[in-house]
């Protein structure tokens, strides 16, 4: 086989804000591997939340390229070896698990969907998320977002009522809230109480990770869903978070690619949590291998190639707001400015 990787800059259209932080560019990663002529594609779209960015990206894809199995099929043992060599660094390792699995699966002429042995018809509605900004802004993207019924709005400022209330005041639409790890836990009850007026689905990610109690004291005292997402990585991560959540958020950015993803699927599900698929800011490389999966879950956001000024890629579409896969092998995604990709 042969493995090229090269650094990617997406640029997004407004600076795109959280309660930690914002940003209008974002650096990540490109991996290629060919065999037989068939070329699967993958990308690393890293965050500093979990020890990434573009540099490590590219060096940690250079130190485990040789370790990729000379078997594209080798699925399992690819991310055996790579957990093996070096730890975390999930955006580097999900970059050669996309790239694999695409080639895999066109290598068989199916979308990788049918590869999972999933239904390309079953796919969730995505949410389209508005970030912190002023007021009347977030109220004015959320009357663009028109084709979405769900909209995510990002919280964690002296301000979020009245987000939620001029947004509550132009749409009857599905309201999700996500706040990123920004409040405390007697905090996040205050605010959430608040914030239920206005009808919203879930709440993700109130407090920082690393307290399974202080979550559950959250949910016991709000009346909405609780989701995690930044306290939850790994398959490993989920069972310590029974009772405590309602349910999780995957992104295949921080557990390191559809293996793990899927093995997540199956655990969330065995403990009867719900499961919702989440991305960062992505080209539609990975965001297009995520959907893929969505047939599996509940609830899905996947949305970050929309926030871009110019996406290099096409894959997944979106139609009134319901996630299309592609229907050719692989991933079905192509470069914008090569159609046989």
């Amino acid at each position: 086989m042969h493995f090229s990787f090269e650094p990617l800059t997406l640029k997004t259209r407004h600076v795109f804000a959280i309660s930690r932080g914002a940003s209008d560019t974002f650096g990540g990663a490109i991996v290629k591997i060919e065999d037989d002529g068939v070329v699967g594609l993958g990308e690393a779209a890293p965050s500093a939340f979990y020890g990434e960015n573009r540099g490590t990206v590219l060096a940690v894809i250079e130190h485990l390229r040789s370790e990729i199995p000379d078997d594209p099929f080798s699925l399992e043992e690819a991310r055996r070896r790579m957990d093996a060599l070096i730890g975390g660094n999930p955006a580097a390792k999900a970059a050669i698990d996309i790239a694999l699995h695409d080639l895999v699966s066109k290598k068989l002429g199916v979308p990788l969907y049918r590869f999972l042995g999933l239904s390309g018809e079953k796919t969730p509605f995505t949410s389209f998320t508005i970030g912190i900004d002023d007021v009347e802004l977030m109220k004015q993207r959320a009357v663009e977002a028109s084709e979405f019924s769900i909209l995510k709005i990002k919280v964690g400022t002296d301000r979020d009522e009245q987000v939620l209330d001029a947004i509550r005041s132009v749409t009857d639409r599905t309201l999700r809230v996500d706040a990123n790890c920004a409040w405390g836990p007697r905090e996040a009850i205050r605010r959430i109480s608040v914030l239920e007026q206005f009808d919203i689905e879930f709440v993700e990610q109130p407090i920082a990770p690393g307290d399974a109690e202080a979550m559950r004291f959250v949910r016991e005292n709000v009346s909405v869903p609780i989701i995690a997402d930044e306290s939850v990585k790994t398959s490993s991560d989920i069972n310590a978070l029974v009772g405590a959540v309602d349910g999780i958020n995957i992104k295949l950015m921080k557990c390191g690619g559809i293996r793990e993803a899927l093995k997540m699927i199956h655990t969330a599900r065995a403990l009867g949590m719900k499961v919702m698929l989440g991305c960062m800011v992505e080209s539609s490389i990975g965001i297009t291998a995520a959907a893929h999966l969505s047939p599996e879950v509940d609830y899905a956001d996947l949305d970050g190639n929309l926030l871009l000024k110019a996406d290099p890629y096409a894959g997944v579409e979106i139609k009134q707001g319901r996630l299309v896969l592609p229907s050719e092998a692989g991933l079905g995604v192509r470069a914008k400015d090569d159609s046989t990709s």
